[in-house]
């Protein structure tokens, strides 16, 4: 039996018989030890990316509640139009001729008023299972056009808002399902690039030691710049290999992707997991996987101020919730540093880290593959600075440091066991997990998903070998696809 959590933004309360907290609640409260199963209902607005519903089910889904709407479902909304114009037109019905035009359905929980609509209704919550959508009816070039969108609790006026209610109580009791894919045969690879990238993650000679793997397994493979892909769905399989980020063509073509049937490596909830490090801070501590000590900020007030000098020693480094390469990762000395930095970073941003700083000399790197490491690095921070890239340097061989590539198995054991526990919470796609060590102590800074891969770089070791075992995963998923 699960135990249902309502979470609002709303300073109503809705008349429900079941725990309703705030975000703020949520974001504190849990989670609790020794709670039973939770599904979270997210009432929260979730019409702006990194907003506090977008970082409800954020948390909910790192903490392994079972969260409606999922981030998934809350970025599908936000991006339809990558799924081309009138992709819902299969779902309209016959009846369609001939109605007084525009037309506008309020759907909760896949239920609407009118019993004719009740079908789409269905149909519109297995594609975006939201608590609420709005669907409107209108009429366009080529006929009878329908679209869908989130819709707001603050939107409904009271009348509605009690249908609404008895609609939510009706919903918990029943089971959430998860929309089907369909699947597909052909062997074709589509390797997402960028050749004008100044970070990308894997640079042309490993890009050409890519594609030579999947052929000798297979695999057609073949160069695409994300603005050129246009028919997704004539390839089996796509490959990442540009740097992610939620709201960029990468995370959208891996959704669409995965919609359509093709093996996607990363995977868009890979994407969602590591793009963001409020998921991996709270994912980590939920985990008890070892990680610097970590604040999550909201403000930058005076008493916020307080709290993390009261828990932490200068200096400290801020991270944004969402930065690659080291980009958008700061250490500040003192107190006006601190709320300088935070208070820009919250312009952007409605949550922040602050994190113990911990200097090593290098950080650890271990490439991850479906649960198995498949190779060790060691980087080593640029010159002069405390990072192991130094954006700020005008000198191309100052911009970075050195590295060492050794086989996992001279790897220190307890580097590759937190490496397999800390990519285990993400998924089973292809991770790069950073990992500090100081004396017997492990520290683990994030999982990235889309890690780099440059030739003579993390193939040192083992040189083709580590594209042909990427290629091969692709192979044995396409194997069970097909015997699905």
């Amino acid at each position: 039996m699960y135990k249902t959590l309502v979470v609002t933004d709303q300073s109503e309360t809705p008349p429900l018989d079941f725990n309703v907290i705030t975000f703020e609640q949520y974001l504190s409260d849990y989670p609790k030890l020794g709670e039973p199963r939770t599904r979270i209902i997210n009432l929260c607005d979730t019409e702006h990316y990194l907003s506090r519903g977008y970082y409800c089910s954020l948390l909910a889904e790192s903490r392994q509640h079972r969260v409606l709407p999922s981030v998934n479902t809350i970025n599908d909304l936000r991006f339809q139009e990558d799924a081309g114009e009138n992709h819902l037109q299969p779902l309209l019905p016959k009846i369609s001729a001939g109605l007084k035009l525009p037309m506008v359905l309020n759907i909760y929980f896949g239920w609407v008023v009118d019993d004719d609509w009740q079908k789409v209704a269905r149909a519109l919550f297995e594609r975006y299972s939201a608590p609420l959508l709005r669907a409107t009816l209108s009429q366009g070039a080529h006929g009878v056009e329908l679209s869908a969108e989130r819709l707001s609790l603050s939107a409904l006026d009271d009348s509605e808002r009690a249908v609404f209610y008895r609609r939510l109580r009706k919903f918990t009791e029943q089971v959430w399902r998860n929309p089907s894919c369909k699947n597909k045969h052909r062997w074709d690879m589509a390797i997402l690039h960028n050749p004008d990238e100044g970070n990308a993650p894997s640079d042309a000679d490993a890009m050409k030691r890519f594609v030579k793997a999947a052929s000798k397994v297979g695999i057609a493979a073949e160069l695409v710049r994300s603005d050129k892909l246009k028919h997704l769905s004539q390839y089996d399989a796509l490959f990442i290999r540009e740097t992610t980020s939620i709201d960029h063509p990468t995370y959208r073509l891996s959704r669409k992707g995965e919609m359509e049937g093709l093996v996607v490596i990363d995977d868009a909830t890979s994407i969602m997991r590591c793009c963001n490090k409020i998921f991996l801070h709270d994912a980590f501590s939920y985990n008890k996987v070892s990680a610097p000590r970590t604040l999550v900020v909201s403000s930058a007030k005076a008493g916020e101020l307080d709290r993390i000098e009261a828990n932490f020693d200068y200096p400290v480094v801020l991270k944004m919730p969402e930065s690659s390469f080291s980009i958008g990762v700061y250490k500040v000395s003192n107190r006006h540093e601190l709320k300088e930095k935070l208070g820009l970073m919250l312009k952007e941003s409605a949550l922040a880290l602050v994190q113990e700083y911990i200097y090593t000399d290098f950080d650890w790197r271990v490439g991850v593959l479906n649960g198995r490491a498949i190779y060790a690095c060691k980087y080593f921070m640029a010159r002069d600075h405390w990072q192991i890239y130094n954006h700020a340097s005008s000198r191309k061989s100052g911009k970075a440091g050195a590295f060492k590539t050794i086989p996992t198995f001279e790897a220190p054991k307890p580097v590759l066991d937190a490496a397999l526990k800390a990519s285990s919470i993400i998924g089973k796609g292809l991770y790069g997990v950073d990992i500090k060590q100081k004396g017997n102590q492990i520290y683990v800074i994030e999982v990235n998903d889309n890690p780099s891969i440059d030739h003579g770089v993390e193939d040192a070791y083992v040189g083709d070998e580590l594209y042909m075992m990427i290629m091969q995963e692709f192979v044995d998923r396409l194997e069970r696809r097909g015997r699905e």
